[in-house]
């Protein structure tokens, strides 16, 4: 990968010129939310270029660029297909890049330069997407069985569907907010005591607040109602992906999911990344999954074997006080099922998905010790245990002024693909 001409290039970066993430930002210049590109600590406002510069000249053959990139959201973008997405990226690594084709329109433009490439400081990040539907799939293995053993013991750890077919719910579309949107503990029905009968709960905010580490992925075209989406067609389906962060209140899950699952115990908010690495980015870090020995129906059979991709995850806990441990680390490779299958299996009896549909991974754990764990229920046994931080602090669950930061990042310094930062700081509750 070449080397870019912007300045103060960290090799640490998550927004190398291999990745060029796309994202929504406003400006101190233009508070109207708008499209933009991250690299390095800067961004490039995508709409002051397109005010600026005749787009033909840098993307040939594409038309109405200038019209998504001056949208409130990215859906006009995504649904221009993969393949766009794919040469609109490429054409801003050479722009960016120090030997790039075209260097009078930005690189040797120091008029243009002050005007459209600005440190990310200076804005405000938006959500990237118009969320019409989110789904939240389980296909973290060892979140999964580490989960039912908890409640269920070992020998009926997983559910009979689970190696089956991808396991999902339909959460709640309008309650998704961008990283650094405060979070407010949510308000639910709790069993104090489980064992006593007869059972009598009480309505009161949650004591078992919780984290999800996961991957999500934005759909850019849809499909008709009635008809599937085949999984080796649903690559081209996928605009690109965000690190996501469920947040869960176990002891309102707890006492609700039966029969019908989850609902106010993970409604109350999901955070997720502002900037959208588009798949292509992705490409360099696949990867086998884990593997499924179960015989699958074939509409959920890949072409290909390397199914998933190599994030390397990590989730810090910062303190009221504002110290940071971070609490745990694992990869998106530990994953069973991929999100082509989840496509295929989402759309199996004809639901059509739609431009800026939100698909989450469900919560990824490693098969190793409580620190390659995704939540909190995992790592501490669902409050048995603690997490020891840095301080001489613990905890079981989330206290009031806790911040959650997930991470995700592939390859190497200079040239990172990441994913920034998804952050929320958790809130009292609102006593009702």
């Amino acid at each position: 990968m070449a080397s870019s001409w912007v300045p103060d290039m960290d090799p640490a970066s998550d927004f190398s010129l291999a990745n060029i993430p796309f994202g929504i930002i406003s400006t101190t210049a233009d508070p109207a939310p708008h499209a933009a590109v991250a690299i390095g600590s800067f961004v490039l406002d995508l709409k002051v270029l397109s005010a600026n510069v005749d787009l033909s000249q840098i993307f040939p053959g594409i038309d109405g660029l200038a019209e998504a990139f001056s949208q409130p959201t990215l859906n006009a973008f995504a649904q221009m297909g993969r393949a766009v997405h794919r040469r609109v990226r490429s054409a801003l690594q050479d722009l960016l890049s120090k030997k790039t084709a075209h260097p009078a329109v930005l690189r040797d433009n120091a008029a243009l330069r002050s005007q459209a490439l600005l440190p990310q400081s200076a804005v405000r990040m938006h959500l990237p997407m118009a969320i019409g539907d989110y789904t939240d799939f389980y296909a973290g293995y060892h979140h999964a069985y580490a989960v039912g053993v908890m409640f269920r013991g070992p020998e009926n750890a997983l559910q009979p569907n689970y190696l089956h077919l991808p396991v999902g719910y339909h959460g709640r579309a309008s309650s998704v907010v961008v990283s650094g949107t405060p979070i407010r503990r949510p308000v639910g029905q709790i069993l104090p005591d489980p064992a006593a009968e007869p059972k009598r709960p009480v309505t009161a905010p949650s004591r078992k607040l919780d984290i999800e580490l996961e991957l999500g992925c934005f759909i850019a075209r849809g499909n008709h109602m009635g008809d599937a989406i085949p999984v080796g067609d649903a690559e081209e389906h996928i605009f690109g992906y965000v690190l996501l962060n469920d947040w869960s209140a176990r002891d309102v899950q707890t006492w609700e999911y039966v029969p019908l699952g989850p609902f106010n115990g993970k409604n109350f908010a999901t955070t997720i990344s502002p900037w959208v690495v588009l798949a292509d980015a992705l490409e360099p870090f696949r990867t086998r999954g884990i593997e499924n020995a179960t015989e699958l129906q074939g509409y959920l059979k890949e072409p290909r074997e390397e199914r998933v991709f190599d994030v390397r995850l990590e989730v810090d806990l910062t303190t009221a006080e504002g110290t940071t441990t971070t609490i745990g680390r694992t990869s998106s490779r530990h994953l069973i099922w991929s999100f082509p299958q989840m496509i295929a299996h989402h759309t199996l009896g004809g639901c059509p998905l739609r431009p800026g549909d939100l698909l989450g991974s469900g919560t990824i754990s490693g098969p190793g010790g409580v620190d390659e764990r995704g939540s909190l229920l995992e790592m501490t046994e669902n409050g048995k245990k603690e997490v020891q931080l840095a301080g001489m602090d613990a905890r079981t669950f989330l206290k009031d002024g806790d911040t959650i930061t997930l991470r995700g990042f592939c390859g190497e310094e200079g040239a990172r693909v990441g994913f920034g930062e998804c952050r929320g700081k958790i809130y009292s509750a609102v006593q009702r």
